[in-house]
Order: C-alpha cells, then sequence, then structure tokens
C-alpha cells in the first residue's frame, strides 16, 4: 500500500494497513472509533478494509459491518460528551480533539437552522463528519434519533469507501491506473469538503 500521510496524528496508509494486517477486526473496530471520536480521517482506514477485504484476509460485509459498529460509538462518545458537558467546557478543551472553535460553531449555527436532517447530511462530508456530534449533543437531540440519521450516512460513506478500496486492488498490478484512481479519488473528496465548508462557514457569519 501507498504510505500518503494524512491527518493531524500523521496517520499514513502504510501504518494503518499494517495495523489491519497484524490484528484484523480488532484493528478496524477501534481505528473507527477514534475516528468518529477524534477525527482520524475514515478516508484512511475505509478504503485499508475494502483492499483487505479484496486479498481474502478478512471478510468484506464483517469489515463493514466492524467498521459501522466502531464509528457509530465513536460517535455516540462524542454525543454524550456535549450532552454532559455542554458547550462552556467543551469549548475550553477543544485542542483535546484537535478542532478549531470556529468551526465547531459554524457547525452549530449549521444544525441549529437544519434541524436533525444535518446529522444525516454531515456523515458525507469528508475530514470533518464527526464534528456534528457535538452541536447534536449541545442541542440535546434524542440519542435514538442521532444514531438512525448517524447511521444512515455513516453506511453510505462506509460503503463508499470501502467499496473503493475494494476495488483499487484490481489496479495494483498497474501503478499508473491505481494513482490516477487515487488522484481523483482525493480530488472529489477535497472538492465536496471545500464546497460543504463553505456553505457551512457562511451560517456562522449570517449569525
Amino acid at each position: 500500500m501507498l504510505a500518503i500521510p494524512s491527518g493531524i496524528f500523521g496517520v499514513t496508509y502504510g501504518s494503518v494497513s499494517a495495523l489491519i494486517g497484524a490484528y484484523g477486526y480488532i484493528a478496524i473496530f477501534v481505528l473507527t472509533i477514534l475516528e468518529a471520536a477524534i477525527s482520524i480521517p475514515s478516508e484512511v482506514i475505509l478504503p485499508i478494509v475494502g483492499y483487505f477485504g479484496a486479498t481474502g484476509q478478512i471478510n468484506v460485509f464483517a469489515g463493514f459491518g466492524v467498521a459501522i459498529l466502531g464509528s457509530v460509538i465513536g460517535m455516540v462518545i462524542d454525543y454524550y460528551v456535549a450532552y454532559f458537558l455542554g458547550k462552556e467546557v467543551v469549548y475550553k478543551h477543544l485542542h483535546l480533539f484537535h478542532v478549531k472553535r470556529r468551526t465547531i460553531e459554524a457547525f452549530d449555527a449549521w444544525f441549529a437552522k437544519n434541524g436533525r436532517f444535518t446529522v444525516f447530511i454531515a456523515r458525507l462530508i469528508p475530514l470533518v463528519r464527526a464534528l456534528i456530534n457535538f452541536p447534536a449533543g449541545f442541542a440535546e437531540m434524542p440519542i435514538w434519533d442521532f444514531v438512525l440519521y448517524s447511521l444512515a450516512g455513516s453506511a453510505i460513506w462506509t460503503a463508499v469507501l470501502i467499496g473503493f478500496g475494494y476495488y483499487a486492488h484490481g489496479l495494483v498490478r498497474n501503478l499508473y491506473y491505481l494513482v490516477v484512481a487515487l488522484a481523483l479519488f482525493f480530488t472529489v473528496l477535497y472538492a465536496l469538503y471545500r464546497i460543504m465548508m463553505k456553505k457551512i462557514m457562511k451560517e456562522l457569519e449570517k449569525r
């Protein structure tokens, strides 16, 4: 696998690949909890799950299920941190989550305007999909509504990224096509991130 650095923790495809190769489903479970709870990017983790599914080292459907379970647990952790501690305490300790206050405030404004459906939409935004957990907790959104919307969005996101990794395995022998596929993949993710963040930041400016 290509050792492409990603995220604030210096996570690479190589390091995640090594963990999943060594510990299988346990690594997937722990990594996806951390992805949701402290923003280790799923864009690194999930394609590797698909890749290992294609090689037969894990069952791709079991990997999908474990990834969803870990992701939802991580989201619920964030939700309850926000629910019980409230904005002021969370804002004072955002450095623990490696998140800027302005970004959380933008998601809070977006949630306040558009309601619960933003939880579903946020699960489809690259890099920042976990940030909606805090506004949902601040607003004391009913937990089962939060889990339902999170599951729906996360299932789509997880299937797309695992599917990409699964089918990218077939390109490994042709380095040119693999590099092109990876470049297009990250270009699309980054473009989606920029478009959605611009829209979300506008909600903060309107306050």
